[in-house]
């Protein structure tokens, strides 16, 4: 090398904050497959949990057909159930959980419900008289929104759906859950759920998550005529919650009670 020409190694005295030489570029021949990683990892982030192979499609048609061996029947419920992701409405460290028959925690005191009492409740629905005529659910009511994975299978299965969360946080969960869900018309309300909602009445479905002693006068007020309620409600007899279902028929409203379940209390107003 001539005299008065670049040496190597370069001089410490020719080096600037942050290791580089005055005047040279440090070559990354690795950056390209770095930042695709990268990409990737941002891109999975994004999507949500993933992990064990939750977003196969297998995976929601298992616990459908184990649904089915346990006696749901109707189709239109099971194949909602194994189109909606249920670990994307869950916290990621429960969502190797979702598929299983349990109920989980959704925060402040909620859950989620297992996913054979949601089958069981939407499948009474659709035992209705409106629902029999039509296939479709129709014009829905849910009250108690909760992290939004019923107000999804509902989207599937009716015209309409309008949904009432009394607290905020779990509302705006929901909501975040949602944001990308474009199957049916859904629209949700941070609201008391005990007096439902009179501006888009009547609805042709209603379906309670939360039970109480009563059966608020609103809901069964806007009930259509042919329209069917399925709630969780207390049962004096057994000491603890059934299924309650109500039919409106020629303005008369019919009673009948089945399956044995435990819900969170209802409550009135908003917090």
């Amino acid at each position: 090398m001539s005299k008065g020409g670049s040496r190597f190694p370069v001089g410490l005295e020719r080096l600037q904050r942050g290791g580089r030489a005055a005047g040279t570029e440090v070559l990354r021949p690795q950056r390209p497959l770095h930042d695709a990683h990268e990409a990737a990892q941002d891109a999975s982030r994004r999507a949500g949990p993933s992990g064990l192979g939750l977003d196969s499609p297998a995976v929601r048609g298992r616990m459908a057909e184990r649904l089915r061996a346990d006696g749901i029947r109707c189709e239109p419920v099971l194949r909602a159930l194994a189109s909606v992701p249920r670990h994307r409405f869950v916290d990621s460290a429960l969502a190797n959980q979702a598929y299983e028959d349990t109920s989980l925690p959704i925060g402040l005191g909620q859950t989620i419900s297992k996913p054979s009492v949601v089958a069981r409740m939407l499948s009474l629905l659709f035992e209705g008289d409106h629902a029999l005529a039509s296939g479709s659910l129709g014009r829905v009511l849910e009250i108690g929104t909760g992290c939004g994975y019923q107000t999804a299978l509902l989207a599937l299965l009716a015209t309409r759906v309008l949904s009432i969360e009394r607290l905020k946080p779990l509302h705006d969960k929901a909501r975040e859950h949602l944001v990308d869900w474009r199957h049916g018309d859904v629209r949700l309300v941070y609201g008391d759920g005990r007096i439902g909602h009179a501006p888009r009445a009547p609805y042709d479905s209603i379906i309670a998550a939360a039970g109480g002693n009563d059966l608020p006068l609103a809901w069964t007020e806007q009930l259509a005529e042919g329209g069917r309620l399925v709630a969780p409600m207390h049962d004096a007899a057994s000491g603890g919650q059934m299924l309650l279902v109500v039919d409106k028929r020629a303005g008369v409203l019919r009673r009948q009670l089945h399956d044995a379940v435990h819900f969170v209390p209802l409550k009135s107003g908003t917090a």
